[in-house]
């Protein structure tokens, strides 16, 4: 990973949807996470939504967003996207991403400006963590 480690969380998936795809032969998938942990020392819950689109060779690309909110009520929505493969492990996945925040004043602030990369990984129970 390049960088500092910015952060750490870990939840569960909240839902998921199978959606057409723009072309009748590969589907795609909507995922809803909740995560719990900190992101630049703050402690954040993590709510988002991507879509994942199966391509060719069990290759995935994924795009979405969301909102961390501390507990101190700032927040910081974010957007992005990744590339990964399903595990074998039921719906489990491994993607790699990089998402950009958009922050007002207050400490996750620090995150405005920067292109965040960072690892998801879920299992076949739901179970998920991601680190930044």
């Amino acid at each position: 990973m390049l960088g500092e480690k910015l952060g750490e969380l870990t939840g569960r998936t909240t839902g998921v949807r199978v959606l057409p795809g723009d072309d009748y032969r590969y589907i795609k998938l909507e995922v809803s996470i909740e995560e719990h942990g900190s992101i630049v020392g703050v402690p954040v819950t993590d709510i988002g939504t991507f879509v994942s689109y199966e391509r060719s060779g069990g290759q995935m690309y994924a795009e979405g967003q969301g909102i961390m909110i501390s507990s101190e009520g700032e927040s910081a929505i974010w957007n992005g996207h990744g590339v990964g493969h399903p595990t074998g492990d039921g719906m489990g996945m491994s993607i790699r991403f990089s998402i950009a925040f958009q922050a007002g004043e207050g400490k996750l602030s620090a995150l405005n400006g920067c292109l965040v990369i960072g690892e998801f990984e879920s299992a076949g129970d739901g179970t998920l963590k991601s680190t930044v």
